[in-house]
Protein backbone atom coordinates (compact mmCIF):
# COMPACT_ATOMS: atom_id res chain seq x y z
CA UNK A 1 0.00 0.00 0.00
CA UNK A 2 1.29 3.48 -1.03
CA UNK A 3 1.58 6.15 2.15
CA UNK A 4 -0.44 9.05 1.44
CA UNK A 5 0.90 12.32 0.08
CA UNK A 6 0.42 15.38 2.28
CA UNK A 7 -2.62 16.73 0.77
CA UNK A 8 -4.30 13.56 1.91
CA UNK A 9 -2.92 13.34 5.76
CA UNK A 10 -4.06 17.42 5.84
CA UNK A 11 -7.16 16.25 4.77
CA UNK A 12 -7.73 13.14 6.63
CA UNK A 13 -6.62 15.48 9.64
CA UNK A 14 -8.84 17.91 9.18
CA UNK A 15 -11.91 15.48 8.75
CA UNK A 16 -11.02 14.32 12.31
CA UNK A 17 -11.30 16.99 13.74
CA UNK A 18 -14.45 17.58 12.09
CA UNK A 19 -16.12 14.47 13.55
CA UNK A 20 -14.27 15.37 17.18
CA UNK A 21 -16.27 18.73 16.83
CA UNK A 22 -19.95 17.15 15.92
CA UNK A 23 -19.23 14.06 18.85
CA UNK A 24 -18.84 17.27 21.28
CA UNK A 25 -21.91 19.15 19.83
CA UNK A 26 -24.14 15.84 19.68
CA UNK A 27 -22.59 15.95 23.24
CA UNK A 28 -24.13 19.02 24.19
CA UNK A 29 -26.97 18.47 22.74
CA UNK A 30 -27.71 15.44 24.62
CA UNK A 31 -27.41 17.15 27.86
CA UNK A 32 -29.49 20.09 26.75
CA UNK A 33 -32.21 17.59 26.07
CA UNK A 34 -31.69 15.84 29.10
CA UNK A 35 -32.03 19.29 30.97
CA UNK A 36 -35.64 20.02 29.09
CA UNK A 37 -36.90 16.12 29.88
CA UNK A 38 -35.70 17.32 33.22
CA UNK A 39 -37.73 20.74 33.27
CA UNK A 40 -40.64 19.87 31.93
CA UNK A 41 -41.48 16.62 34.23
CA UNK A 42 -40.72 19.12 37.19
CA UNK A 43 -43.61 21.53 35.48
CA UNK A 44 -45.43 18.87 35.14
CA UNK A 45 -46.15 17.94 38.28
CA UNK A 46 -46.37 20.98 39.85
CA UNK A 47 -48.81 22.08 37.49
CA UNK A 48 -50.62 18.38 38.30
CA UNK A 49 -50.71 19.04 42.05
CA UNK A 50 -52.37 22.52 41.93
CA UNK A 51 -55.02 21.23 39.57
CA UNK A 52 -55.27 18.58 42.05
CA UNK A 53 -55.13 21.11 45.21
CA UNK A 54 -58.54 23.54 43.05
CA UNK A 55 -60.13 20.16 42.28
CA UNK A 56 -60.58 21.73 38.50
CA UNK A 57 -60.43 18.45 37.22
CA UNK A 58 -60.12 15.24 38.15
CA UNK A 59 -56.78 13.26 36.55
CA UNK A 60 -57.51 11.46 33.64
CA UNK A 61 -57.76 7.45 33.69
CA UNK A 62 -56.64 6.78 30.63
CA UNK A 63 -53.92 9.07 30.69
CA UNK A 64 -50.26 7.48 30.69
CA UNK A 65 -48.67 8.81 33.93
CA UNK A 66 -45.69 10.95 33.91
CA UNK A 67 -42.64 9.92 34.63
CA UNK A 68 -42.11 10.49 38.50
CA UNK A 69 -39.67 13.33 39.87
CA UNK A 70 -36.39 13.11 40.79
CA UNK A 71 -37.99 14.05 44.49
CA UNK A 72 -40.47 11.70 44.55
CA UNK A 73 -38.57 8.97 43.25
CA UNK A 74 -35.29 9.56 45.69
CA UNK A 75 -38.55 9.06 48.52
CA UNK A 76 -39.54 5.81 46.84
CA UNK A 77 -36.45 4.56 46.87
CA UNK A 78 -35.86 5.21 50.68
CA UNK A 79 -39.41 3.67 51.63
CA UNK A 80 -37.67 0.89 49.68
CA UNK A 81 -40.31 0.73 46.60
CA UNK A 82 -38.43 1.38 43.17
CA UNK A 83 -39.45 0.95 39.36
CA UNK A 84 -36.79 -1.58 37.88
CA UNK A 85 -35.62 -1.43 34.44
CA UNK A 86 -34.38 -4.38 32.75
CA UNK A 87 -30.66 -4.02 31.27
CA UNK A 88 -31.63 -6.44 28.45
CA UNK A 89 -33.24 -10.32 27.87
CA UNK A 90 -31.89 -13.33 27.74
CA UNK A 91 -31.55 -15.66 24.74
CA UNK A 92 -31.67 -19.06 26.28
CA UNK A 93 -31.84 -22.70 24.68
CA UNK A 94 -34.39 -23.06 26.96
CA UNK A 95 -37.78 -21.67 25.11
CA UNK A 96 -40.22 -22.21 27.95
CA UNK A 97 -40.29 -23.15 31.20
CA UNK A 98 -40.67 -27.08 31.18
CA UNK A 99 -37.59 -28.92 31.49
CA UNK A 100 -35.86 -25.83 32.38
CA UNK A 101 -33.00 -26.55 35.07
CA UNK A 102 -34.26 -25.66 38.54
CA UNK A 103 -30.28 -24.68 39.36
CA UNK A 104 -27.24 -23.80 37.11
CA UNK A 105 -25.58 -26.36 37.75
CA UNK A 106 -27.61 -29.25 37.09
CA UNK A 107 -26.88 -28.71 32.96
CA UNK A 108 -23.92 -27.47 32.53
CA UNK A 109 -23.57 -27.31 28.92
CA UNK A 110 -26.99 -25.07 29.12
CA UNK A 111 -25.90 -21.47 27.78
CA UNK A 112 -27.21 -18.32 26.91
CA UNK A 113 -26.67 -14.46 25.60
CA UNK A 114 -27.17 -11.17 27.03
CA UNK A 115 -27.25 -8.16 25.13
CA UNK A 116 -27.15 -5.01 27.25
CA UNK A 117 -30.19 -2.58 25.72
CA UNK A 118 -28.71 0.18 24.55
CA UNK A 119 -31.75 2.40 26.15
CA UNK A 120 -29.74 1.59 29.25
CA UNK A 121 -26.57 2.72 28.07
CA UNK A 122 -25.38 5.24 24.74
CA UNK A 123 -22.54 2.77 24.75
CA UNK A 124 -23.92 -0.79 26.35
CA UNK A 125 -20.33 -2.27 25.29
CA UNK A 126 -18.40 0.26 27.48
CA UNK A 127 -20.50 -1.15 30.70
CA UNK A 128 -18.83 -4.61 30.15
CA UNK A 129 -14.89 -3.42 29.96
CA UNK A 130 -13.39 -5.73 32.58
CA UNK A 131 -15.94 -7.40 33.46
CA UNK A 132 -14.12 -10.58 31.06
CA UNK A 133 -11.37 -10.78 33.90
CA UNK A 134 -13.80 -12.63 35.80
CA UNK A 135 -15.33 -16.29 35.19
CA UNK A 136 -18.42 -15.98 36.88
CA UNK A 137 -20.59 -13.57 37.30
CA UNK A 138 -23.94 -13.37 39.13
CA UNK A 139 -27.75 -12.46 36.97
CA UNK A 140 -30.33 -11.01 39.25
CA UNK A 141 -33.52 -11.52 36.73
CA UNK A 142 -37.61 -11.55 37.47
CA UNK A 143 -39.37 -14.99 37.00
CA UNK A 144 -41.53 -13.14 34.04
CA UNK A 145 -43.62 -16.58 33.71
CA UNK A 146 -45.42 -16.87 37.13
CA UNK A 147 -48.58 -16.38 35.80
CA UNK A 148 -50.73 -14.34 38.18
CA UNK A 149 -47.67 -14.31 40.35
CA UNK A 150 -49.25 -16.03 43.24
CA UNK A 151 -46.99 -17.25 46.16
CA UNK A 152 -47.78 -18.51 50.24
CA UNK A 153 -45.51 -18.78 53.15
CA UNK A 154 -45.04 -22.29 52.45
CA UNK A 155 -43.86 -24.28 49.28
CA UNK A 156 -43.54 -27.47 48.33
CA UNK A 157 -40.19 -28.18 46.50
CA UNK A 158 -39.92 -30.90 43.94
CA UNK A 159 -37.20 -32.33 45.82
CA UNK A 160 -38.44 -32.72 48.72
CA UNK A 161 -41.23 -34.63 47.18
CA UNK A 162 -44.14 -32.87 48.54
CA UNK A 163 -43.33 -31.62 51.87
CA UNK A 164 -43.93 -28.26 52.87
CA UNK A 165 -41.14 -26.09 54.08
CA UNK A 166 -41.02 -21.92 54.47
CA UNK A 167 -40.43 -20.22 51.15
CA UNK A 168 -37.59 -17.98 52.15
CA UNK A 169 -35.65 -21.39 53.45
CA UNK A 170 -35.74 -22.55 49.52
CA UNK A 171 -35.21 -21.05 45.79
CA UNK A 172 -38.51 -21.49 44.74
CA UNK A 173 -39.67 -18.76 42.12
CA UNK A 174 -42.96 -17.79 43.55
CA UNK A 175 -42.33 -15.42 46.31
CA UNK A 176 -43.27 -11.68 47.03
CA UNK A 177 -40.89 -10.26 45.06
CA UNK A 178 -40.00 -12.35 41.81
CA UNK A 179 -36.31 -11.98 41.64
CA UNK A 180 -33.70 -14.64 40.39
CA UNK A 181 -30.43 -15.06 41.38
CA UNK A 182 -28.07 -17.10 38.70
CA UNK A 183 -24.54 -17.77 39.36
CA UNK A 184 -23.19 -18.35 35.81
CA UNK A 185 -20.38 -18.73 34.03
CA UNK A 186 -18.87 -16.40 31.89
CA UNK A 187 -17.36 -17.63 28.18
CA UNK A 188 -16.61 -14.34 26.78
CA UNK A 189 -17.71 -11.20 25.96
CA UNK A 190 -18.51 -9.99 22.44
CA UNK A 191 -19.11 -6.15 22.25
CA UNK A 192 -22.05 -5.74 24.20
CA UNK A 193 -23.29 -9.41 24.83
CA UNK A 194 -22.44 -11.68 27.75
CA UNK A 195 -22.26 -15.53 26.48
CA UNK A 196 -23.22 -17.43 29.67
CA UNK A 197 -22.99 -21.05 30.05
CA UNK A 198 -24.18 -23.06 33.63
CA UNK A 199 -27.73 -21.32 32.98
CA UNK A 200 -31.10 -22.37 34.43
CA UNK A 201 -33.00 -19.36 32.70
CA UNK A 202 -35.40 -19.56 30.07
CA UNK A 203 -35.46 -17.39 26.50
CA UNK A 204 -37.15 -13.64 27.70
CA UNK A 205 -36.38 -13.51 30.89
CA UNK A 206 -35.78 -10.00 31.87
CA UNK A 207 -32.06 -9.22 33.51
CA UNK A 208 -32.17 -6.59 35.64
CA UNK A 209 -28.29 -6.37 37.38
CA UNK A 210 -25.03 -8.40 36.84
CA UNK A 211 -22.66 -8.36 39.27
CA UNK A 212 -19.47 -9.99 39.49
CA UNK A 213 -18.21 -13.37 41.30
CA UNK A 214 -15.80 -12.98 43.73
CA UNK A 215 -14.86 -15.85 46.39
CA UNK A 216 -12.85 -13.96 48.28
CA UNK A 217 -16.10 -12.06 49.09
CA UNK A 218 -18.76 -14.44 47.98
CA UNK A 219 -17.78 -18.04 49.44
CA UNK A 220 -17.28 -18.66 53.28
CA UNK A 221 -14.86 -21.34 52.29
CA UNK A 222 -12.33 -18.72 50.69
CA UNK A 223 -13.02 -16.48 53.91
CA UNK A 224 -11.99 -19.25 56.30
CA UNK A 225 -8.66 -17.97 56.63
CA UNK A 226 -10.33 -14.21 56.94
CA UNK A 227 -12.05 -14.44 60.05
CA UNK A 228 -9.58 -15.34 62.00
CA UNK A 229 -7.34 -11.64 61.28
CA UNK A 230 -7.68 -9.07 63.89
CA UNK A 231 -11.06 -7.01 63.88
CA UNK A 232 -11.31 -3.84 62.23
CA UNK A 233 -10.52 -0.45 63.96
CA UNK A 234 -13.94 0.96 63.34
CA UNK A 235 -14.78 -1.28 66.40
CA UNK A 236 -15.29 -0.15 69.80
CA UNK A 237 -12.31 -2.22 70.95
CA UNK A 238 -9.03 -1.34 70.28
CA UNK A 239 -6.94 -2.34 67.13
CA UNK A 240 -5.33 -5.72 67.94
CA UNK A 241 -1.75 -5.86 66.41
CA UNK A 242 0.44 -8.79 65.43
CA UNK A 243 3.13 -9.99 67.93
CA UNK A 244 5.48 -12.59 67.48
CA UNK A 245 6.86 -14.97 69.56
CA UNK A 246 10.41 -14.24 68.68
CA UNK A 247 9.56 -10.19 68.91
CA UNK A 248 8.71 -10.57 72.80
CA UNK A 249 11.47 -12.34 73.70
CA UNK A 250 13.31 -9.29 72.07
CA UNK A 251 11.16 -7.29 74.28
CA UNK A 252 12.05 -9.10 77.50
CA UNK A 253 15.71 -8.70 76.61
CA UNK A 254 15.59 -5.25 75.93
CA UNK A 255 15.09 -5.14 79.74
CA UNK A 256 17.96 -7.53 80.84
CA UNK A 257 20.19 -5.47 82.23
CA UNK A 258 18.33 -2.80 83.66
CA UNK A 259 16.25 -6.17 85.41
CA UNK A 260 18.44 -8.30 86.16
CA UNK A 261 17.92 -8.96 89.43
CA UNK A 262 13.84 -9.36 88.74
CA UNK A 263 14.63 -11.90 86.66
CA UNK A 264 16.94 -13.91 88.99
CA UNK A 265 14.17 -13.54 91.31
CA UNK A 266 11.48 -15.16 88.62
CA UNK A 267 14.15 -18.21 87.54
CA UNK A 268 14.51 -19.09 91.06
CA UNK A 269 10.72 -19.34 91.07
CA UNK A 270 10.13 -20.83 88.23
CA UNK A 271 13.10 -23.20 86.97
CA UNK A 272 11.48 -24.97 84.01
CA UNK A 273 11.19 -21.18 82.08
CA UNK A 274 14.98 -21.85 81.15
CA UNK A 275 13.88 -24.38 78.45
CA UNK A 276 10.70 -22.18 77.64
CA UNK A 277 12.25 -20.73 73.93
CA UNK A 278 13.34 -23.90 73.26
CA UNK A 279 9.70 -25.02 73.60
CA UNK A 280 7.98 -22.62 72.06
CA UNK A 281 10.11 -22.20 69.08
CA UNK A 282 10.06 -26.43 68.58
CA UNK A 283 5.61 -26.13 68.65
CA UNK A 284 4.95 -22.21 67.55
CA UNK A 285 7.65 -21.34 65.64
CA UNK A 286 5.69 -19.66 63.06
CA UNK A 287 2.77 -18.76 65.44
CA UNK A 288 1.49 -14.66 65.76
CA UNK A 289 0.22 -13.67 69.48
CA UNK A 290 -2.30 -10.76 68.85
CA UNK A 291 -1.91 -8.21 71.58
CA UNK A 292 -3.90 -4.95 71.94
CA UNK A 293 -1.94 -1.50 71.37
CA UNK A 294 -2.52 -0.39 75.02
CA UNK A 295 -0.96 -4.21 76.19
CA UNK A 296 2.28 -3.35 73.87
CA UNK A 297 2.52 -0.07 75.33
CA UNK A 298 2.83 -1.74 78.22
CA UNK A 299 5.21 -4.63 77.98
CA UNK A 300 7.94 -2.12 76.50
CA UNK A 301 7.73 -0.19 79.49
CA UNK A 302 6.26 -1.78 82.64
CA UNK A 303 7.74 -5.30 81.70
CA UNK A 304 9.72 -5.84 84.88
CA UNK A 305 6.06 -5.37 86.88
CA UNK A 306 4.23 -7.79 84.95
CA UNK A 307 6.94 -10.03 83.93
CA UNK A 308 5.69 -13.29 85.06
CA UNK A 309 2.38 -12.86 84.17
CA UNK A 310 3.57 -12.84 80.69
CA UNK A 311 5.61 -16.03 81.04
CA UNK A 312 2.78 -17.99 82.98
CA UNK A 313 0.38 -16.97 79.95
CA UNK A 314 3.13 -17.95 77.57
CA UNK A 315 3.56 -21.57 79.92
CA UNK A 316 -0.35 -21.87 79.79
CA UNK A 317 -0.56 -21.47 75.73
CA UNK A 318 2.77 -24.05 75.32
CA UNK A 319 1.23 -26.62 77.93
CA UNK A 320 -2.62 -26.40 77.09
CA UNK A 321 -4.21 -29.28 75.68
CA UNK A 322 -5.28 -28.40 72.43
CA UNK A 323 -1.92 -27.07 71.17
CA UNK A 324 -1.62 -29.58 68.34
CA UNK A 325 -5.15 -28.75 66.56
CA UNK A 326 -4.06 -24.61 67.53
CA UNK A 327 -0.51 -25.07 65.50
CA UNK A 328 -2.44 -26.91 62.61
CA UNK A 329 -4.19 -23.65 61.87
CA UNK A 330 -2.97 -21.58 59.32
CA UNK A 331 -2.86 -18.44 61.85
CA UNK A 332 -2.90 -18.81 64.99
CA UNK A 333 -4.00 -15.95 67.47
CA UNK A 334 -4.47 -15.62 70.91
CA UNK A 335 -5.87 -13.14 73.20
CA UNK A 336 -3.50 -11.16 75.36
CA UNK A 337 -5.04 -9.68 78.82
CA UNK A 338 -3.32 -9.04 81.90
CA UNK A 339 -4.79 -11.78 83.53
CA UNK A 340 -3.04 -15.11 83.95
CA UNK A 341 -6.27 -16.93 81.98
CA UNK A 342 -5.29 -19.20 79.42
CA UNK A 343 -5.99 -17.57 76.00
CA UNK A 344 -8.52 -18.37 73.52
CA UNK A 345 -9.27 -17.99 69.94
CA UNK A 346 -10.42 -14.50 68.28
CA UNK A 347 -13.37 -15.73 66.12
CA UNK A 348 -16.10 -16.40 69.16
CA UNK A 349 -16.93 -19.39 67.46
CA UNK A 350 -16.51 -23.21 67.40
CA UNK A 351 -14.68 -24.46 64.66
CA UNK A 352 -15.31 -27.86 63.03
CA UNK A 353 -13.59 -27.56 59.93
CA UNK A 354 -15.60 -26.12 56.62
CA UNK A 355 -18.73 -27.07 57.56
CA UNK A 356 -18.47 -24.39 61.11
CA UNK A 357 -18.45 -21.41 58.35
CA UNK A 358 -21.35 -22.92 55.74
CA UNK A 359 -23.89 -25.12 56.61
CA UNK A 360 -27.50 -26.27 54.07
CA UNK A 361 -30.37 -27.95 54.84
CA UNK A 362 -29.58 -31.81 54.95
CA UNK A 363 -32.61 -32.14 52.54
CA UNK A 364 -30.14 -30.71 49.79
CA UNK A 365 -27.44 -32.71 49.64
CA UNK A 366 -30.01 -35.92 50.41
CA UNK A 367 -33.00 -35.49 49.41
CA UNK A 368 -36.18 -37.73 49.24
CA UNK A 369 -36.23 -38.10 45.39
CA UNK A 370 -32.85 -39.18 44.13
CA UNK A 371 -31.22 -38.86 40.68
CA UNK A 372 -32.30 -40.76 37.79
CA UNK A 373 -30.61 -42.94 35.41
CA UNK A 374 -30.86 -41.61 32.04
CA UNK A 375 -31.69 -43.77 28.39
CA UNK A 376 -31.40 -43.00 24.54
CA UNK A 377 -33.46 -45.45 22.46
CA UNK A 378 -31.51 -46.04 19.11
CA UNK A 379 -33.70 -43.72 17.22
CA UNK A 380 -33.41 -41.13 19.34
CA UNK A 381 -29.99 -40.92 19.27
CA UNK A 382 -29.92 -41.20 15.45
CA UNK A 383 -32.07 -38.32 15.01
CA UNK A 384 -29.92 -36.20 17.87
CA UNK A 385 -26.91 -37.11 15.43
CA UNK A 386 -28.44 -35.34 12.39
CA UNK A 387 -28.25 -32.09 14.40
CA UNK A 388 -25.46 -30.25 13.37
CA UNK A 389 -23.55 -27.88 15.49
CA UNK A 390 -23.86 -24.45 16.11
CA UNK A 391 -20.62 -23.32 14.75
CA UNK A 392 -20.24 -25.47 11.53
CA UNK A 393 -20.18 -23.95 7.92
CA UNK A 394 -22.93 -23.55 5.33
CA UNK A 395 -24.83 -26.34 4.60
CA UNK A 396 -26.85 -26.65 1.63
CA UNK A 397 -28.35 -30.10 3.25
CA UNK A 398 -31.98 -29.90 5.37
CA UNK A 399 -30.10 -31.21 8.83
CA UNK A 400 -31.27 -29.04 11.88
CA UNK A 401 -28.66 -26.99 13.24
CA UNK A 402 -28.26 -25.96 16.85
CA UNK A 403 -28.05 -22.00 18.26
CA UNK A 404 -26.31 -22.50 21.13
CA UNK A 405 -24.99 -26.12 21.62
CA UNK A 406 -21.80 -26.90 19.95
CA UNK A 407 -22.15 -30.59 19.42
CA UNK A 408 -24.89 -33.40 19.83
CA UNK A 409 -22.52 -34.62 21.91
CA UNK A 410 -23.05 -31.84 24.52
CA UNK A 411 -26.52 -32.01 23.71
CA UNK A 412 -26.75 -35.45 25.01
CA UNK A 413 -24.94 -34.33 27.90
CA UNK A 414 -27.25 -31.41 28.22
CA UNK A 415 -30.15 -33.53 28.49
CA UNK A 416 -29.08 -36.12 30.97
CA UNK A 417 -28.16 -33.26 33.02
CA UNK A 418 -31.69 -32.38 32.71
CA UNK A 419 -33.77 -35.38 32.85
CA UNK A 420 -31.33 -36.62 36.05
CA UNK A 421 -32.52 -34.22 38.80
CA UNK A 422 -36.24 -35.00 37.43
CA UNK A 423 -37.77 -31.68 36.34
CA UNK A 424 -40.82 -33.16 36.83
CA UNK A 425 -43.30 -31.19 39.55
CA UNK A 426 -44.88 -32.67 42.52
CA UNK A 427 -48.09 -33.70 40.58
CA UNK A 428 -46.73 -34.95 37.27
CA UNK A 429 -44.55 -37.31 39.66
CA UNK A 430 -47.56 -38.42 41.39
CA UNK A 431 -50.81 -37.96 39.41
CA UNK A 432 -49.04 -38.41 35.44
CA UNK A 433 -46.43 -41.33 36.14
CA UNK A 434 -47.92 -43.08 32.49
CA UNK A 435 -47.55 -39.29 30.80
CA UNK A 436 -45.43 -38.54 28.14
CA UNK A 437 -43.10 -35.91 29.44
CA UNK A 438 -41.98 -33.20 26.58
CA UNK A 439 -39.55 -30.33 27.02
CA UNK A 440 -37.33 -28.14 24.44
CA UNK A 441 -33.41 -27.65 24.19
CA UNK A 442 -31.96 -24.79 22.06
CA UNK A 443 -33.77 -26.09 18.58
CA UNK A 444 -34.93 -29.92 19.69
CA UNK A 445 -37.92 -30.93 21.17
CA UNK A 446 -37.44 -33.76 23.12
CA UNK A 447 -40.24 -36.62 24.10
CA UNK A 448 -39.13 -38.53 27.04
CA UNK A 449 -40.86 -40.92 29.93
CA UNK A 450 -40.33 -41.82 33.34
CA UNK A 451 -39.95 -45.26 34.61
CA UNK A 452 -38.67 -46.32 38.46
CA UNK A 453 -35.33 -44.72 38.87
CA UNK A 454 -34.77 -43.91 35.32
CA UNK A 455 -36.14 -41.54 32.53
CA UNK A 456 -35.69 -43.02 28.85
CA UNK A 457 -35.57 -40.28 25.27
CA UNK A 458 -37.66 -41.29 22.97
CA UNK A 459 -37.62 -39.05 20.37
CA UNK A 460 -35.76 -35.45 19.81
CA UNK A 461 -36.65 -33.79 16.58
CA UNK A 462 -36.33 -29.97 15.66
CA UNK A 463 -39.07 -27.62 16.83
CA UNK A 464 -40.30 -26.68 13.22
CA UNK A 465 -40.79 -29.90 12.21
CA UNK A 466 -42.80 -31.00 15.52
CA UNK A 467 -44.86 -27.33 15.62
CA UNK A 468 -45.53 -27.98 11.93
CA UNK A 469 -46.83 -31.49 12.29
CA UNK A 470 -49.29 -30.58 15.29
Amino acid sequence: MSPLCGCCGEHINKLTQQVSVMRKEIKNLRQMLDSAVRAHRKHMTSIQSAVSKVGLCEPDKDQTPPPPSPASSQAALEQGNIQTVPIGHIRSCFSVKNGTPRQPTICGPSRAELRIQQSVFNNPAHALVGLEQYSHVWIIFLFHKNGHLSYKAKVKPPRLNGQRIGVYSTRSPHRPNALGLTLAKLDKIVGDTIHLSDIDMIAGTPVLDVKPYIPEYDSPHTRMGMDSEPYDSNTDQPQATKVSLNETTDILNLHKDSETDARSDLKSERPEDDNLGSLLSRHTSEADIPVTDSSRVSAQFSIPRNLHNVLEEVEAYVTQGDLCQLSCENEDQVSHSPKTTPPVLMVDRPCYGEEAYSTIAGWIREPPVGSLEVRFTPHAERELAEFLPTHSGPSESDRPRFKFLCSPEEAAAAIRGVLAADPRSVYRRTRCRDKLFFFTLDTADITCWFGRGFAEVLQVRPVEQHIASM
